[in-house]
């Protein structure tokens, strides 16, 4: 067999034991060693002589050693230290008084709190888990409807993939080489888009049935002022949090790993304030914190070393030729490709999708003439429909292992189908206007009247490394 098809028959195989259920990490290490012990392979050569060794020993070094992916523990342990420390019931309490004579009051509060604390997290399993406790129940109690009610928890967990500071849009700038700053920027208004359809969809939905959300009947038992106390202590603190380290990182105050750490700070002191920080929670959010960002290291390992060898063996050029040879014209490719992450996320993470398949369609940008940021933006909407489409809508499975066995999970499926379209609904906005995405970072970053002391220096750029290197290197590949 030629190069090329033992390409493809690795990334075959690799397919083949995800399906099986091995270790994505690990596979995927693996799998780059034992074909790259073929692919670097020369006659008379001592095994570990191979040069797979020291690619897989570089591809670490270089993933430990990316400043960028400094930023992601530092936003994790902020994210866990807040939910650890109890402040998403105050939230939620405070934004339900407060919104109290809004139609579906509970549902737009607990929409507004799954977006913030999935700001503060972008753990989806922890913000829809969390809620499903929290709001759910009450919900119910009040007699609101099943689908109403859980596929507003589904969707609203799934916003922090895409509102920044995004977890997400960290790995697909270090992935891509392209500014987490601009990138962060870029994802603002397709966010609070997407937000304020959920939001518009639900008040729209109980004014025209009323039904769906009848309005708690010990509403108006809280005072004007009560409410007031309640949204400065609970509500504002976040809220002030999350838009400082937001604001650090969008005017060029401070790089994404310099915000995230004032923000892990500024969790601390919020838990402590709240007097809820203990020792034991400390601990816990430091474990979930390492435990997280390994996960994420190995993948980075793991799928560089495979893309590397996939690409010296010839696959890379084997899927652009396929590509090109189909005479795709810009639009039709983008289709292609979201149609694409699309199926792959059903039985895939973000994690795995990012830093695994989106290197394969990046050599293809520049001859699409697409911008590799709004590529990612698409890429960071259409990963919500993964957690939100069944038969593989992780998003619902996460809400019913806590939900009340009267709610079925066919139940929380018909839920999330109108978020779904809300989603399908932003992408086809962008599609059709895509300064949707670019017009923030051009008018911050790109402007001649904008300020230069804004502009992200080169320590702010998503990756300190050449993509070419991280495919495999075109200079590099077997003659």
């Amino acid at each position: 067999m030629s190069d090329p098809i033992i390409a493809l028959v690795m990334l075959g195989l690799f397919i083949v034991f995800i399906f099986l259920g091995f270790p994505i990490a690990f596979t995927l290490m693996a799998m780059g060693i034992m074909f790259g012990a073929y692919a670097y392979h020369t006659p008379g050569q001592n095994l570990f002589d191979n040069n797979i060794f020291y690619l897989f020993t570089q591809n670490t070094f270089s993933v430990m050693n990316n400043d960028v992916l400094i930023s992601i523990p530092l936003f994790l342990f902020m994210g866990y230290i807040i939910e650890r420390a109890n402040i998403l019931d105050r939230l939620f309490e405070s934004l339900q008084v407060s919104l109290r004579h809004v139609p579906g009051s509970m549902a737009v509060a607990a929409l507004i709190t799954c977006a913030l604390f999935a700001t503060a997290t972008g753990i989806v399993g922890a913000v829809v888990t969390l809620m499903g406790l929290l709001a759910l129940p009450s919900m119910l109690k009040a007699g609101y409807d099943q689908k109403l009610s859980t596929g507003v928890i589904a969707a609203g967990g799934t916003l922090g993939i895409l509102i920044p500071p995004s977890i997400m849009l960290i790995v697909y700038a270090a992935t891509a080489g392209v500014s987490v700053v601009k990138l962060y920027a870029a994802a603002m208004i397709p966010g609070m888009l997407l937000a304020g359809l959920y939001l518009v969809y639900v008040i729209g939905r109980v004014v025209i049935n009323p039904k769906l959300a009848p309005k708690p009947k010990d509403v108006d038992e809280v005072g004007f002022f009560k409410a007031v106390q309640l949204l400065v202590t609970a509500f504002l603190p976040l809220a002030a949090l999350i838009m400082t380290v937001l604001g650090s990182i969008l005017f060029g105050l401070a790089t994404p790993s310099e915000a995230a750490a004032m923000g892990s700070l500024g969790g601390m002191v919020l838990a402590v304030v709240y007097r809820a920080m203990t020792w034991q929670r400390l601990k816990e959010a430091v474990f979930l914190t390492a435990k997280t960002t390994a996960m994420v290291c190995y993948l980075f390992v793991g799928s560089w070393t495979f893309s590397s060898v996939f690409s010296y063996l010839g696959g890379e050029s084997v899927v652009k030729d396929f590509m090109l040879s189909m005479d795709l014209s810009t639009v039709q490719f983008l289709l292609l490709t979201q149609l694409i992450i699309f199926i792959l996320g059903w039985p895939l993470e973000w994690s795995e999708i990012i830093i695994i398949f989106v290197p394969i369609f990046l050599p293809l940008l520049e001859h699409f003439n697409v911008d590799p940021m709004l590529f990612g933006i698409l890429i960071a909407i259409n990963l919500q429909t993964s957690f939100l489409t069944p038969p593989m809508a992780m998003s619902a499975y996460y809400l019913k292992g806590i939900a009340p066995k009267e709610v079925e999970l066919w139940t929380i499926f018909k839920g999330c189908f109108p978020f779904l379209g809300m989603v399908f609904l932003t992408i086809a906005l962008v599609y059709v206007q895509p300064k949707i995405v670019t017009w923030l970072p051009d008018l911050m970053y790109n402007s001649q009247h904008s300020m230069e002391d804004v502009t992200p220096t080169e320590e702010e750029e998503g990756s300190v490394m050449d993509p070419a290197f991280l495919m495999g290197g075109s200079s590099d590949k077997k003659e």
